[in-house]
């Protein structure tokens, strides 16, 4: 049995691993750190959790970790985990990060769109991209994960397949992605206020978004080729729940069902992605709370493009989940221990 921390417990992201952590064989929650709230219980914050979290948060202190966790996962804003990282690095501790701290393999690239010094280039290196499905091999390797963002886990699972198989072309990709409020972190903000957001739908930091680097970092690598995509990020009046759909021109003569037929090879052997039958698509509702990844498909002949649908719970296949299935991944375990559960319905 693993000892596990979270750094950062008071986060959506941070809950949704405690959640997770609760029905997992082989990881054991140890200790959750918060610098701002330590010595307080979780459950005056989360009253959900009570009685399954019964020692208070912990200051973190970095010489007493290696005897405390074997596990650390950081559900902590940008610019946390690059700080603290590179002062374990001769412990045997295994880092997960939920921020987008070590994502982008250019320094100046990460402080362009975060804002922050950047990671050391040695510990960028180091870091290994958590995009479970597509770099398995690199994950089991690792002993530092960057897991992916939320918008950058459903649209490259959607358009990976479509890249390596040449079905689209590497010019002129859309992505029109939807989020619910969840995304935003717990926080209050005035765009996250109720009022600002009930029965209302708006774009967001349109052609800013820190996500987009990530994506075209990640297609480029699979494209062997550069790839610019066009990227839009909406608001959506719900909590939780997150799906991007995809357009791009067709790059060769191909039908909906073809195209289907490859991407269920594609992921033949990850159970997480289920690919819809032709004529259906994903709705956020159909993933909630899981960390299944839905995609759905229609190659439109009278335009030439290709459309793809991909849909997923975004603080858990695009936060906690997937951090946990790194992590089984990491530890040559069951890939699917603690997450092979049917979304919660309706």
């Amino acid at each position: 049995m693993k000892n596990v921390g979270i750094v950062g417990g008071t986060g959506y992201g941070a809950i949704e691993l405690i959640r997770l952590l609760q029905s997992h064989e082989h990881m054991q929650l140890k200790k959750i750190y918060s610098h701002s709230q330590h010595g307080e219980q979780i459950a005056a914050i989360y009253p959900h959790l009570t009685d399954f979290i019964v020692d208070p948060m912990q200051e973190l202190q970095i010489e007493s970790l290696k005897d405390e966790v074997d596990i650390l996962f950081f559900a902590t804003p940008a610019g946390v985990a690059k700080e603290i990282i590179p002062k374990l690095v001769d412990a045997s501790i295994q880092c997960i990060d939920l921020s987008g701290d070590l994502r982008l393999e250019s320094p100046s690239e990460y402080e362009s769109w975060y804002g922050k010094k950047a990671a050391p280039q040695e510990l960028l290196d180091e870091a290994v991209y958590g995009l479970s499905e597509i770099y398995p091999e690199q994950i089991k390797q690792a002993k530092i994960i960057s897991n992916p963002g939320c918008f950058p886990t459903s649209a490259l699972l959607g358009l990976i397949p479509a890249i390596e198989h040449k079905i689209i072309k590497e010019a002129g990709i859309v992505i029109d992605g939807k989020t619910g409020v969840s995304g935003a972190g717990r926080t209050p903000t005035a765009m996250t206020h109720y009022s600002e957001t009930n029965e209302n739908i708006k774009p967001y930091k349109i052609g800013k978004h820190q996500h987009i680097p990530e994506i075209e970092q990640y297609l480029t690598a699979q494209a062997k080729a550069p790839i610019t995509v066009a990227f839009s990020t909406h608001l959506v009046p719900m909590t939780r729940g997150l799906i991007c759909t995809m357009y791009g021109q067709l790059a060769k003569e191909t039908s909906t069902a073809e195209v289907i037929q490859q991407y269920q090879s594609y992921y033949e052997n990850h159970p997480f992605v289920r690919i819809r039958e032709e004529g259906m698509f994903p709705a956020t509702k159909e993933v909630y709370a899981s960390n299944f990844c839905d995609i759905g498909i229609h190659v439109d002949e009278r335009s030439n493009q290709i459309i793809i649908a991909s849909a997923i719970d975004n603080l858990v296949k695009g936060a906690a989940g997937q951090a946990i299935q790194n992590v089984n991944l990491m530890n040559g375990w069951e890939e699917t221990h603690g997450l092979h559960t049917t979304p919660v319905y309706p």
